[in-house]
């Protein structure tokens, strides 16, 4: 982990220096430099105004490659917006054209710089994610797209349980890790442990150069620009969209999904930013559902299969944010013990996006109705009346193809949150106990 550790005097010479620093003696605001240590990699990184250099444990230089990395200090500004969290939002249309624009060319998808051979793709024997918090939801949506579109085992791993729970992993294992930051420890120790498994490494990180970034075999970059907020919205909304991206790449590569398909999801992946705006554009009316329901306590999301996925995000979005209450439910399990939970007045987010379930999220909707639930659900534009004879409320999404309706599902649900937690008097953008970069175990 690094971390800024001392202040450095015009006049102090290098080997003086680490001594300085073991007593942290020198700082001020009036020095000339700042001293970096990485503790792990035992490596010190001294900068002033003449420039940078870095030494190692012995305070003998060493060359370090020099990433530039573009940011724009806007990205740093609110630019009008109450709190960043809801600028971040309606930033994610942008995000997600910097994204997958210049992955699709002439109708196909492309990576660039990316050395996953034929035959590497043609003997994979399973396919682990491994992530933590929102980028293990994203990783819960990938498990059902990669497993449909490439006919490969999928599993999903919390990264702070990777190490302990003695995973088959070896040469024919691909580890999909996913981080936001690239610097998340559990995370890390994941990666580290799948590789001296023998598995191939392939990290999506949204920050250049990050240390999971610089370890892994491959690397996806999200693009999503500087997210200050500590919830994250267009960091998921990327890494989503960008690992559905690689599961229709993939299923490509092995003939596995029918050129049809493949036509059709590319052209969806074109018109997805354009349709998050539409979904923005109806902002005004969830947030007056949240003015109906902001004092509800708890709150249960549910849904299946992608919609189950997407509920994990949107029932997280709210609590860390809100502080209320939530819990996300596979729907299917209400009758094996939480609709014991459900009472008069008790409010679940109903989750009917994806097609092929539907008729089965409505018989979810007529039981948690029965037993006197208040019911805000979310369901494609095309379904709306028939959801609304049953539900008390309605949010839609424009119809998409299925691959992306979880990246489309999840804005009003980060809309709703902060909506709600506005409402509440919270601290939106640094919710209490919580961390942008988790790097502690």
């Amino acid at each position: 982990m690094c971390g800024i550790v001392g202040f450095i005097g015009q006049e102090q010479a290098a080997p003086i220096l680490l001594e300085g620093l073991s007593r942290l003696e020198y700082r001020g605001y009036n020095s000339a430099g700042v001293a970096v240590f990485d503790a792990e990699a035992g490596t010190l990184a001294v900068l002033t105004r003449e420039g940078i250099r870095c030494y190692d444990h012995l305070m003998q230089p060493i060359e370090k490659e020099i990433v530039s990395i573009d940011w724009e200090i806007d990205a740093a500004e609110k630019g009008g917006y109450e709190h960043f969290m809801f600028k971040e939002i309606m930033e994610q249309p942008q995000a997600l054209r910097r994204c997958l624009s210049p992955r699709i060319r002439e109708g196909e998808v492309v990576f660039e710089n990316f050395s996953l051979s034929q035959a590497y793709i043609r003997n994979m024997s399973r396919i682990y994610i491994v992530a933590c918090g929102s980028s293990y939801h994203v990783g819960m949506v990938g498990k059902y797209h990669l497993e449909r579109l490439t006919r490969v085992p999928v599993e999903v791993a919390l990264a702070s349980e990777f190490r302990y729970m003695d995973p088959i992993v070896d040469e024919h294992t691909l580890v999909i890790v996913i981080s936001q930051s690239g610097e998340t420890l559990d995370t890390m120790a994941a990666l580290r442990e799948a590789r001296r498994l023998g598995a191939h490494i392939l990290s999506i990180v949204n920050v250049v150069g990050s240390s999971i970034a610089r370890e892994s075999d491959q690397v996806l970059y999200t693009w999503a620009g500087p997210e200050i907020a500590v919830a994250t919205t267009k960091a998921y909304t990327t890494q989503l969209a960008l690992l559905s991206l690689l599961a229709l790449w993939l299923g490509r590569q092995l003939g596995t999904v029918p050129d049809g398909e493949y036509r059709a999801a590319v052209t969806a992946f074109q018109e997805l930013p354009g349709k998050m705006e539409q979904v923005l554009s109806q902002r005004d009316d969830i947030q007056y559902f949240a003015s109906k329901y902001f004092n509800h306590n708890p709150i249960f999301f549910i849904g299946r299969n992608l919609d189950y996925a997407l509920g994990l995000e949107g029932s997280l979005k709210l609590k860390e944010i809100s502080y209320i209450h939530s819990e996300a439910y596979a729907s299917g399990e209400l009758k094996h013990g939480t609709i014991s939970l459900i009472e008069e007045g008790t409010l679940v987010v109903a989750l009917g996006t994806y097609g092929r379930l539907f008729s089965k999220a409505m018989s979810n909707v007529v039981e948690v109705k029965a037993r006197g639930a208040a019911v805000l659900a979310l369901t494609a534009e095309s379904r709306r009346e028939e959801m609304a004879r049953t539900a008390d409320a309605v949010m839609t999404i424009p119809d998409i193809h299925e691959l992306l309706l979880p990246c489309l599902g999840v804005v009003p649900l980060q809309l709703f949150a902060y909506y709600v937690a506005l409402m509440r008097g919270c601290d939106i953008d640094k919710p209490r106990n919580l961390a942008k970069s988790v790097t502690v175990e």
